[in-house]
């Protein structure tokens, strides 16, 4: 992240600034929500009418926007309107600018696309999954690469292992899961977690599965049946398109152009970037630390 100054414009080259009272706190609380946003969404939506409810999962809806039947997927088509009737919001109301945090100078931001510019601008393909796979694909095809680990306990990554080459690492469990490993601890193989996260949910995704079916019931039906596509229709009913739309958000992708060859994902040791945001978070120690790391690789 750039950090910003008092003015809104991003902080020059090696600038810092400490974080006001008012913007750490408003970062804490952006960063709780971030962390629980499934389970304060399914609290919020259990205040709605059932009617308002999509398929008995915790996404609302209007009613006139639910369709009778499910649409298929191939169905589905968006565009762009170029332009879109009724006033657009310029400015938060008066009692709500207060959720707004305070910048050094006594001002607050002016909205929330304007603080989460300034203090957590997003990294669009930084720690994120699809990320993360391209690059476990694109270096298992390179005979220069002895390994791949990917060293996160998180499921959706589990479809990336293959036989011993690329391995999911658990630095919490000191875990390191080959294919074999991954289908003891979910009893799928690698290549079927989509369609098992589709079935039991991931709550850290946002998508809730198929009620009434937990961990051992999505091995046992995938273990019978191989993938969604090839369940008998009797087996999941009207909910067989909900859970091919949970199935492609689950499903990561390997066709996004991030680079080229194995040498775009070298790592060249601690920028001057990163050294300004070890000294903004007051962890001198940590720019040390990727110092050595570097060294030590070399």
């Amino acid at each position: 992240m750039c950090p910003a100054d008092g003015t809104g414009q991003p902080l020059r080259s090696g600038a810092v600034r400490a974080l006001t009272p008012s913007e750490r706190e408003w970062l804490e609380v952006r960063s709780y929500l971030q962390e629980h946003r499934h389970d304060l969404a399914a609290r919020a939506a259990e205040e709605f009418p059932a009617s308002a409810r999509i398929a008995g999962t915790p996404l609302l809806a209007a009613s006139g926007w639910q369709p009778a039947v499910p649409v298929p997927l191939p169905d589905i088509s968006l565009e762009l309107a170029a332009a879109a009737d009724g006033a657009a919001a310029t400015a938060w109301p008066p009692g709500d600018a207060a959720a707004l945090p305070e910048r050094a100078d006594g001002t607050r931001y002016r909205s929330y696309s304007q603080a989460l510019a300034e203090l957590a601008a997003p990294a669009v393909f930084e720690n994120r999954a699809t990320y993360r796979l391209t690059a476990a694909a694109l270096a298992s095809d390179d005979s220069h690469v002895q390994k791949v680990c990917i060293w996160t306990p998180d499921k959706d990554l589990a479809q990336c292992v293959r036989s011993d080459r690329i391995v999911q690492v658990d630095r919490k469990s000191k875990a390191i899961r080959n294919a074999d490993a991954v289908k003891t601890k979910f009893g799928v193989a690698p290549v079927l977690i989509p369609d098992y996260l589709a079935l039991v949910g991931d709550s850290a995704d946002g998508y809730p599965g198929i009620a009434g079916i937990g961990p051992k019931g999505a091995a046992s039906l995938i273990g019978r049946y191989g993938s969604i596509e090839d369940f008998p229709p009797q087996v999941l009913g009207k909910r067989r398109d909900l859970a091919l739309l949970f199935k492609k958000l689950a499903t990561l992708r390997t066709d996004a152009r991030l680079f080229t060859d194995v040498d775009g994902l070298r790592w060249h040791g601690p920028t001057a970037r990163f050294s300004t945001c070890s000294e903004r978070i007051g962890a001198p120690r940590l720019l040390a630390r990727a110092a050595n790391a570097f060294v030590t690789r070399r």
